[in-house]
């Protein structure tokens, strides 16, 4: 013989079940999109059509912090930084940041070394994104995730 439910039991199923999927909804929407509309654009921006290079540039950062108002970040392409090779700028980018640009770092053939160390904060997890601009046009891109278990961006 099949139970009936009363009316009370009814609302709260329908009330938790309908409080979970929006939970889940939430949750699907973050992740499916991953990148802000902002970096999109940014991206699009420094890239202006041209096709990266996925090597050549190092990007060191911890792939799991506890807190993202501290996170420390390395970069370094190596260049010979000589007047017909050497690298222009190093743009640093977050995926989900409220603000996608972190930093932009410029380079000339008094620098030396291709080479700086930094901090960035970080919302929440993420990728961070490195872009790498070359004299002779060319464009180094890496990208790695980071792990944050305490967002630091409070804007």
């Amino acid at each position: 013989m099949a139970k009936m439910l009363d009316r009370r039991t009814f609302l709260l199923t329908g009330t938790a079940a309908a409080a979970i999927a929006s939970f889940i909804g939430e949750a699907a929407g973050e992740d499916a999109a991953g990148e802000s509309a902002e970096f999109k654009h940014v991206l699009e921006a420094i890239l202006n059509g041209a096709t990266p290079t996925e090597t050549g540039l190092v990007l060191d950062l911890p792939e799991h912090v506890e807190n993202g108002d501290y996170v420390p970040v390395a970069l370094e392409v190596d260049s010979p930084m000589t007047s017909e090779d050497h690298v222009k700028a190093i743009h640093l980018l977050s995926t989900a940041n409220p603000r996608a640009k972190v930093a932009t770092f410029h380079f000339t053939l008094l620098s030396g070394k291709a080479r700086v160390t930094s901090r960035m904060r970080l919302a929440h997890t993420q990728d961070v994104v490195a872009v790498a601009e070359l004299s002779g046009g060319r464009l180094l891109v890496t990208r790695r995730k980071v792990d944050v278990r305490i967002g630091g961006c409070d804007i």
